[in-house]
């Protein structure tokens, strides 16, 4: 066990765990103000149940010995994750038995389950507005146990590091993924698409105005994400090292450079350099960047990002032109930015690198670039075919979305009782987010309001 290596590990899985609040933070802001408490709970619901089915059985499905060709891990190695505790000696060396390269199994663990519960809360935002809790809540495990965990199998899982035979992706394929541009983004931008068509649009997608309501909140979370995304790239390293130092560089210049591939098209299409647009584009860079970072030179990764941050850009207001209801554009930036950044190692990744792999325009030839975009369907289908599934079946048996009514009075007040802010008692006045929910629903059926706050 090496304690610089082990430490570094430790301090990027802290880093990507705060990446979650981060994300309740950007997504809460974009939201309308009756809705952000509701966006940010399933951020924090994602949080506290893909920690405890990480435990039990997550990470043996994704980092168990292989049992069906690839595809996944054994669920019951590593069940509890008792067997993965070491025993220290005197000197405080863990057996090699537990250990992963230089770092502790549970440090591994950790830093991988942090990635599992991004992931699920990822997909939250193209539901914004309309997903009653609890069927999210449902729909969060059963997707992490279906889709991601294999998916995180077959790209994470290298022969020979945790279990003696991994995914196909990883090992077979060859594709280079270096910290989830397929496992994380592809797979949770088709989730949200496949999702989004499910549940449906929301009322008045497409005529009313749906802005943000709070840009500071968004920048906060733009700005938090940036932050911990030098643990989810840099960490996935597994090591304090030239590789994290170069994968860091990359991460920063890709992602400068598509906030500026978004605010000069933001400013020829429209006209304005917005402040949401510097927050999306921060989003699209990380996304773009994080299959590649390891594969690209510092100049590729300011090419990369320049290109997420105008394809993400225009890739957004797809949603208009198609009729899907994608709300705070996880399909525009994540699975646009992920398939582009998960392509672009094979046309720009450079064998000076660590990855050692030379793309098509340094005279590799396609024969990554196959491999990449291979490996980018393969995710993105299966992604999407069992979200359409689970979201289908979810929406029968418990009313995944919520009534037009509540919809209106504001997902807040009817699911959690709650408001983000209660400007009432500001002036001094007294009531609750539930009257508060009661009034608003009474006011739009036209009905009294007794009857109303007696059914919420």
């Amino acid at each position: 066990m090496d304690t610089g290596d082990t430490a570094w590990v430790l301090i990027s899985a802290a880093l990507v765990l705060f990446m979650t609040p981060g994300l309740a933070l950007f997504y809460g802001g974009m939201v309308r103000a009756k809705s952000v408490l509701n966006m940010m709970m399933m951020s924090f619901g994602a949080l506290a149940l893909i920690s405890v089915l990480w435990v039990l059985y997550g990470y043996s499905m994704a980092f168990g010995d292989d049992v069906g060709g690839g595809l996944l891990g054994d669920p019951f190695e590593f069940f509890g994750l008792s067997s993965l505790i070491g025993t220290a000696g005197l000197e405080g060396a863990f057996a090699p038995d537990n250990l992963v390269f230089t770092i502790p199994s549970l440090a591994f663990v950790g830093f991988q389950g942090v990635f599992a519960i991004l992931t699920v809360a990822l997909i939250s935002g193209a539901i914004a507005d309309r997903a009653r809790f609890g069927p999210w809540m449902v729909f969060a495990g059963i997707w992490a146990t279906l889709v991601y965990f294999p998916v995180a199998h077959w790209v994470f899982a290298f022969d020979g590091a945790e279990s003696e035979t991994g995914g196909w992706i990883a090992n077979d394929l060859l594709a280079i993924d270096f910290a989830g541009g397929t496992a994380v983004h592809i797979n949770a931008g088709a989730a949200g698409l496949a999702l989004a068509l499910v549940l449906g649009k929301r009322r008045g997608f497409g005529r009313d105005p749906m802005r943000p309501h709070n840009l500071p909140l968004v920048m906060i979370g733009a700005g938090i994400l940036w932050f911990g995304w030098f643990g989810f790239n840099a960490g996935s390293a597994l090591a304090a090292n030239g590789q994290a130092a170069e994968v860091f560089v990359t991460t920063l210049a890709a992602t400068g450079a598509a906030v500026l591939g978004w605010l000069v098209t933001e400013k020829f299409r429209d006209g304005h350099a917005t402040s949401l647009g510097a927050a999306s584009g921060v989003v699209a860079g990380l996304v773009a960047i994080t299959p590649a970072c390891s594969s690209v030179t510092p100049l590729g990764a300011v090419v990369i990002g320049l290109v997420a941050g105008a394809v993400c850009a225009l890739a957004v207001g797809l949603k208009y032109r198609l009729g899907y209801d994608d709300s705070l554009d996880v399909v525009g930036v994540h699975l646009v930015g992920g398939v582009w950044g998960t392509v672009a190692v094979g046309l720009f990744a450079s064998s000076a690198t660590t990855a050692g792999v030379d793309g098509l325009f340094y005279g590799g030839g396609v024969d990554q670039l196959w491999r990449q975009a291979l490996g980018a369907l393969a995710v993105l289908v299966y992604s999407f075919v069992l979200t359409l599934v689970i979201g289908f079946v979810i929406a029968k048996v418990m009313r995944f979305r919520i009534t037009e009514e509540d919809e209106v009075a504001g997902i807040d007040g009817v699911v959690h009782a709650e408001t983000g802010y209660d400007l009432a008692s500001l002036g001094g006045g007294g009531g609750s987010a539930l009257t508060a929910a009661g009034q608003t629903r009474a006011e739009a059926r036209g009905t009294n309001l007794p009857t109303e706050r007696s059914r919420v």
